[in-house]
């Protein structure tokens, strides 16, 4: 069963409120997904603690449900 990509912003504002997310569906398929997180949380952490936040809020979706998640995050701008 392919996982929404509402379902997928929702499991990531969980864990982090103030982010701003943009999520694309590569293929229409509702397996494959591209990911833009913008989150104030990020601040002072390098570009893998970064990813490991987002993919810990999957809890335990990426490989299963959520077959490919291409990702991208950052730090909002002042």
């Amino acid at each position: 069963m392919p996982m929404d990509a509402r379902d997928i912003e929702t499991m990531i504002k969980a864990a982090l409120p103030d982010a701003k997310v943009e999520i694309h569906d590569l293929a229409g398929d509702g397996d494959h997904y591209a990911a833009t997180v913008i989150s104030e949380s990020f601040r002072g952490k390098s570009r893998v603690q970064q990813h490991q936040i987002v993919y810990n809020s999957l809890k335990g979706q990426m490989g299963g449900v959520l077959h490919a998640l291409a990702l991208q995050t950052g730090v909002p701008e002042a």
